[in-house]
C-alpha cells in the first residue's frame, strides 16, 4: 500500500475515536446524571490517552516522510495530519490526559458555581485548569513562540494575537462611536412582555432550525446550561436554552448553533472521517453561525416570518406589529451577557475576554484577581457595574473547560461574516424573499457551496477570499452595522 493510503486508514480510525470523545462531552452537558461526573472524567481521560498515542505513533512520521500526494486534496490531507502530529508530539501524553480529566470535572463545578453566583467556589478548580493550559502552551511554544499564540493556533491556524489585536484596534473606534450615537439618540425600542411557555419555545425554535436547513435526520436539538454544537458529518448536534421571560434568547441561540451544525453537515460526504472532513477553523465556523444568526436571522425578512409564528403561539407579546418585533430583536443595550448581546456590543464583549485571557496565559493576571479585573473592565467598557458573577466572569463555559484562544475567533468570525454577506447579497438576489417565507435555502445554499462543502481543504482566510473574491477586511462588517443601526435608530 502507498504510505498515503496507510496514513488515511490510520487517520480515519483516529477521527472516529475523536467523535466518540466528543459524544461523551455532549452527553455530559445534556443528559448525564450529575453524580457521574468523576467517572466520566476518567473515561474521557482514558480515551484521550488512546487518541494521543495514535497521534504520536512513530509510523505516522514514517508515512508522512514517504507519502507522495497525487493532487491538491491529498496535499491538504497531509497538511492536516502533519500539523496534528507536530503539535501532539510536543505535548506529553500525561499532560494531555490530565487536561481532559480536569476540564471534564471543571464543567460541572463551574455550572454549580454559576448557579450560586460564587466565583470563589470555582477559583481553585479554575486555577488548576489555567496551570495545565499554561503548561501545554509552554510545551507547544518550545521556548520560542508567544504562549497565547501557541493556544490560538488550535482554533485559528495562521493567526497571531498581534494580527488580531491590530484588527480589533481598527474596529474599536467605529464600534464605540456607533454605540455612543445609538445610546445618545434617545430612541427607545419596543420590548417583548409576558411569560412564554418554554415547551412552545422549543417547538418554534425547531421550526426556525428547519427553516435554516438543519437536518434532524443527522442531528438533534437539546437543552444545555450554555448553548453549544458538537459532532460532525452524519451526527452533528446542537443545544439551546430557554427562559420563560425571553424567547429571543432561545431562538437566536438555536439559529447560531444551527450555523455551526450546518457547516459540519454540509462538508463533502467523501471527506467524512478524514482530516479535512471538518470546519477549517473556529473563525470560519463562527462566520457561519454569526451570518445565520445576525445578517439572515435578525434581518427584517426573517423576523417578519418569526413574528407571525410567535404571535400565533404566544398571543399578545406587547408589540404592535412585525416592525415592532424587528426593532425589539435588534434593540441595542449595554447588557451583561455575551450570547444575548446585540451586534453593536457583541465585539466589545469579545475584546474584553481577549485581553483578559491573554494576560492569564502570559502570567500577567492570576485567578485571584480575575473577577475584579473583569468587573473593572466591564464597567469601563459598558458603563454598567456587574451585579453578580453569573452576569460576569462565570457566564461563559469556555475558560472552565480550558478553551483559551477561542474567544477572538468570534470577532474574526464576525469580520468574515461581513465579507461573506456582502458577496452573498451581490450573488443571490432572491435571498430575502425566501427568508420572508421561512425558507433560508437560497442564502444558506450559497454558503454551502462557497464555504461549507470544502471542510478543511483550504486555509481559513483562503476559504473566505475564494468565496468573496476579495481580501479579508473589517470594512464590510462595519459598514453593515452602521447602515443597519443608523436606520433603526434614525442616526
Amino acid at each position: 500500500m502507498r504510505a498515503y493510503e496507510n496514513l488515511m486508514l490510520h487517520a480515519r480510525d483516529t477521527a472516529a475515536l475523536k467523535q466518540v470523545l466528543g459524544r461523551l462531552g455532549w452527553d455530559q452537558e445534556t443528559v448525564m446524571p450529575r453524580g457521574a461526573a468523576p467517572q466520566r472524567a476518567e473515561e474521557m481521560a482514558a480515551l484521550d490517552r488512546v487518541l494521543h498515542a495514535r497521534k504520536v505513533d512513530p509510523q505516522v512520521a514514517d508515512w508522512l516522510e514517504a507519502a507522495d500526494p497525487a493532487d491538491a486534496e491529498e496535499v491538504a490531507q497531509l497538511h492536516q495530519i502533519r500539523r496534528e502530529f507536530d503539535r501532539a508530539t510536543k505535548v506529553p501524553a500525561d499532560l494531555s490526559a490530565e487536561l481532559t480529566r480536569v476540564t471534564s470535572l471543571s464543567q460541572g463545578i463551574w455550572a454549580e458555581a454559576r448557579a450560586n453566583d460564587d466565583f470563589n467556589a470555582f477559583a481553585p478548580t479554575f486555577s488548576e485548569v489555567l496551570s495545565l493550559r499554561r503548561q501545554e502552551a509552554a510545551a507547544l511554544a518550545g521556548g520560542g513562540d508567544d504562549l497565547y499564540d501557541a493556544l490560538l493556533d488550535d482554533y485559528e491556524p495562521g493567526e497571531t494575537s498581534e494580527s488580531l489585536a491590530a484588527m480589533f484596534a481598527a474596529m474599536r473606534p467605529r464600534l464605540v462611536a456607533l454605540r455612543e450615537r445609538i445610546l445618545g439618540s434617545g430612541k427607545a425600542m419596543p420590548r417583548l412582555s409576558g411569560c412564554f411557555d418554554e415547551a412552545v419555545q422549543m417547538q418554534l425554535t425547531e421550526a426556525a432550525a428547519r427553516a435554516f436547513g438543519y437536518d434532524f435526520d443527522r442531528g438533534r436539538l437539546d437543552k444545555a446550561v450554555h448553548p453549544f454544537s458538537s459532532g460532525q458529518g452524519l451526527d452533528s448536534r446542537i443545544t439551546t436554552r430557554t427562559s420563560p421571560h425571553d424567547p429571543l434568547g432561545c431562538f437566536y441561540s438555536t439559529i447560531h448553533e444551527v450555523g455551526h451544525g450546518c457547516y459540519e453537515q454540509n462538508v463533502r460526504r467523501d471527506f467524512l472521517l478524514t482530516p479535512i472532513g471538518e470546519g477549517v477553523s473556529m473563525g470560519v465556523h463562527e462566520s457561519q453561525s454569526r451570518i445565520y444568526e445576525n445578517q439572515l436571522g435578525r434581518g427584517r425578512a426573517f423576523t417578519g416570518w418569526l413574528y407571525e409564528r410567535c404571535r400565533d403561539s404566544f398571543g399578545d407579546m406587547g408589540l404592535a406589529d412585525a416592525e415592532a418585533f424587528h426593532a425589539a430583536v435588534n434593540a441595542v443595550d449595554s447588557g451583561f451577557i455575551r450570547t444575548e448581546a446585540d451586534e453593536v456590543h457583541y465585539n466589545l464583549h469579545i475584546l474584553l475576554r481577549f485581553d483578559l485571557e491573554r494576560a492569564l496565559i502570559r502570567g500577567e493576571l492570576e485567578v485571584d484577581d480575575l473577577e475584579a479585573a473583569w468587573n473593572d473592565r466591564f464597567e469601563a467598557d459598558f458603563g454598567v457595574a456587574v451585579d453578580k458573577a453569573s452576569n460576569g466572569v462565570l457566564q461563559d463555559v469556555h475558560w472552565p473547560v480550558g478553551l483559551f484562544g477561542y474567544f477572538p475567533t468570534y470577532t474574526l468570525g464576525n469580520v468574515y461574516a461581513g465579507c461573506l454577506f456582502e458577496a452573498l447579497k451581490a450573488g443571490v438576489p432572491e435571498w430575502e424573499s425566501g427568508l420572508a417565507r421561512g425558507d433560508a435555502g437560497a442564502a444558506t445554499g450559497w454558503l454551502r457551496e462557497a464555504v461549507q462543502q470544502h471542510g478543511s481543504l483550504y486555509h481559513p482566510r483562503e476559504v473566505i477570499e475564494r468565496a468573496t473574491g476579495r481580501p479579508v477586511s473589517v470594512e464590510p462588517l462595519l459598514a453593515y452595522l452602521e447602515e443597519k443601526f443608523g436606520a433603526l435608530y434614525d442616526l
